[in-house]
Formats: structure tokens, sequence, C-alpha cells
């Protein structure tokens, strides 16, 4: 299962990844993230590096923490990390900048990792979980696009 949602935001695309690598910000902009903060000594994003974030799953609960590790890191052209179960990863966020004529378009994505379990949850509600995943997307993204333009 996957899904993408695209964004254009006038603003350059270096100034947009900051905002977005940050994971600190996370809380800002996802509907379901409250916050997110670094683990194991690192301060930013770099490939390898590792965060939690605080999870309110469909903005209701459960409430849980989940720990994440960043998969793409270039300035100004893409950011990715993978959501850990144990040492598995289980689902992939990806955002790629592109610049565009007046601004960037921004895109972010998920894709759930193929394994019996995932496929099993794709048949139970998967469908759902997919449009959840899409609209709050396009939360994130506007949210961010409202920080950025006015920051510019």
């Amino acid at each position: 299962m996957q899904g993408s949602v695209s964004v254009t935001m006038k603003a350059p695309a270096d100034e947009i990844w900051d905002l977005v690598a940050d994971v600190r910000n996370t809380g800002r902009f996802s509907p379901e993230v409250m916050e997110a903060e670094w683990l194991d000594g690192a301060t930013g994003p770099a490939v390898g590096a590792r965060f939690r974030g605080h999870v309110r799953r469909n903005e209701i609960g459960p409430v849980y923490w989940t720990t994440c590790r960043v998969t793409a890191c270039e300035p100004g052209r893409e950011f990715g990390f993978e959501v850990l179960l144990g040492d598995r990863a289980v689902n992939n966020w990806h955002y790629r900048f592109t610049p565009v004529e007046g601004g960037t378009e921004v895109t972010e994505s998920f894709r759930l990792n193929d394994f019996p379990l995932m496929r099993v949850f794709a048949i139970a509600g998967g469908q759902l979980r997919r449009r959840r995943n899409i609209r709050d997307m396009r939360k994130t993204l506007e949210r961010i696009r409202a920080v950025a333009e006015a920051q510019g």
C-alpha cells in the first residue's frame, strides 16, 4: 500500500527542506504526530540518524511512541525515513522537493513494506488507512506551505 500528495509552495526548496528535515517541527505540521525528538545523540538529519515520534493515531488515539531511521537526506532535494517495529522497517515516508516556476513542488509519500502482517492489514482496513494518510499528507503539506510562505 502506498500513496502520495504534491503541493506547490512559493518558497525555495532549501527553506522548505529545513522545515521538514528538522523532525522536531513535525508536531507543528502533522495531524497525528504530536512531537518528535532525535535519538542516540543525533542533533539533526543524516542518513542513519534515529528519532522517535509521539503519535496520536487518527488524532484521537491510541497514543504511542514510534522509532524511525532517516533513509534519505539531501538538502533541498529529498528527505525520507522508515518507521521501525523493533529493527524491522514497516512504513516509509518520503519528501521530494522539485523546483518549479515561482517556488517548489513538494511531494510527500508513504509506502508500507510488503510482509505478511502488512498484507493482512491492507486487506482488513488498509484502504481506510490509505485514505486517511492521503488526507493527512495534504494537511501536513498545507501547514508547511503556510509557514514556508510566511517566512519568505
